[in-house]
Parts: structure tokens; sequence; C-alpha cells
């Protein structure tokens, strides 16, 4: 049994995709079709832009679509999932892998993700924060009983590591109360905004009309969603779930 799981946003770097680039001509046609459809070379900062460049979520999230797409593409008939899944991001990388999207189409929902997520980050100032060293329940409870801010866990990413993401106030408050319960570290993460929490339903919203008017297929495999972890190959379910992604957390720990 062979399962495939893509990155999420994080996982991007300077240089990325170039060696497939010139490596690869299959490769080299589809990065080409990418900056036709994105409107702009992504390539160029992709390959030879900075660490601000590529932090961008706008430009973060189609990088790393395209490295892990593409990275998949190449393989051709070698790339044979039993399974797939995604971090967060990933999860459209993994829809195309499993051919429930077009390479296209996944690209443009990537971008319109990417714009409408930025859009909610620059509308109010928020962030996330890795906590260590506690249980689930414990952050949740911490969570809860902070009422006059936003702030929600977001991704349960393995035993004893969850973040949070909400307002800065929030993120604060919460990070001082889950280290005076013990908490290994309470880590403010670099990320342009509140992922996975109440603060991305404009970008939800923005981004429910694309979906829905996108052609999914039956994936080759399960899709194993972000939402709640369960094997999924109905067009009408995956459409629903990633609808939901953006405001709801990422339950890495039990899709792994």
């Amino acid at each position: 049994m062979k399962a495939y799981v893509f990155p999420g946003q994080g996982a991007q770097f300077v240089g990325m995709g170039k060696d497939l680039y010139d490596q690869s001509p299959l490769a080299k046609q589809y990065f080409e079709k990418a900056n036709l459809i994105l409107g702009f070379r992504i390539t160029d900062l992709m390959f030879e832009g900075t660490p601000e460049d590529l932090r961008q979520t706008k430009v973060t999230q189609p990088a790393i679509f395209l490295h892990s797409v593409i990275s998949a593409l190449v393989l051709g008939d070698d790339f044979k999932p039993d399974m797939v899944a995604g971090h967060s991001l990933g999860e459209f990388s993994a829809l195309v892998a499993s051919k429930a999207l077009t390479f296209e189409d996944g690209l443009l929902l990537v971008s319109k993700r990417a714009m409408a997520m930025q859009k909610a980050c620059e509308a109010q100032e928020s962030t996330m924060a890795a906590i260590l060293g506690l249980s689930d329940e414990i952050v949740e409870e911490v969570c809860e009983s902070i009422k006059e801010e936003v702030v929600v866990p977001a991704n349960y990413n393995c035993p004893g590591q969850i973040v949070i993401s909400g307002s800065i106030q929030g993120i604060d408050k919460a990070c001082e109360i889950l280290k005076e319960k013990g908490a290994k570290r309470a880590l403010k993460l670099s990320v342009g905004g509140a992922f996975h929490s109440p603060l991305m339903q404009p970008a939800s919203e923005e981004l429910q009309a694309a979906i829905k008017a996108t052609t999914f297929s039956t994936p080759v495999c399960p899709v194993y969603q972000n939402v709640n972890a369960y094997p999924q190959t109905d067009p009408a379910a995956i459409k629903e779930n990633l609808i939901a992604q953006l405001t709801a957390p990422v339950d890495r720990k039990s899709v792994v």
C-alpha cells in the first residue's frame, strides 16, 4: 500500500522546483503553463526570489502546490497511490494527484484561496502559535476560556503538539496561560494570519463559490480530508469538506 501526503504552507524554500524545471521537459511544460494561468512568472520567485517573496500567502500557496503536484506528475505511471492526503493547502495537491481535480482547476482554486486568505489576513491582524507538551484537552479548555478574543485550536499535528490560531491578543493571552499550565513551548509562528479559524470566514465565503463552480471527478483512490480524517471518494462531499476547511481545524494526527 502506498500513501502520499502533501505538505502545506511553511514548506516553501528559495530554489524549490528548479531541479525539476531544469531536468524534466514535462515539468518545465507544467511550470510554464502555471506562469500563463497565474498571469505572472511564479517560477522566477520560486527559483530566484527571496524568502520574503515566498512568505506572501498569495505566492506561497501556488508555489508549494506546483512543487508538490509537478513532482507527482513527472513520475507518470510510477505514481500509483492507494490513498492520498494533504496538510491544509496540501489537500488541493492531493486532489490533483488523485485526479479528482485537473491541474488547471487545482491551480486556479489554490490561487483564489491564497488571494482570499491574504485579504482576510490584511483585514485583521492575527497569527498562530505552536503549543508543545500539553494534552489537546488542556489546550482546548484554555482557548475556550478566552471569551473576549478569537483563539481556537487549528492544527492537531501529533500527540503533544497542537497549533492555535486567532487574534494577536488572543494568541498572546493563550500562550501566557498555557506556559503557566506547563507547556514546554508556546511559540508564535511566522505566518500571515489566523488560518483555520473563524477569522478566515470571509475567505471561506469567497472560495465557496469558486469550489462549487468547479468540476470535481471521482478520485482514483481515497482522499483523507483535513476536517474529519475520513477517506473520501464522493465529489460532492469532497467539495463540502474543502469549503469547511478554511475555518475548521486540521486533524493531521488522525489523518496520519
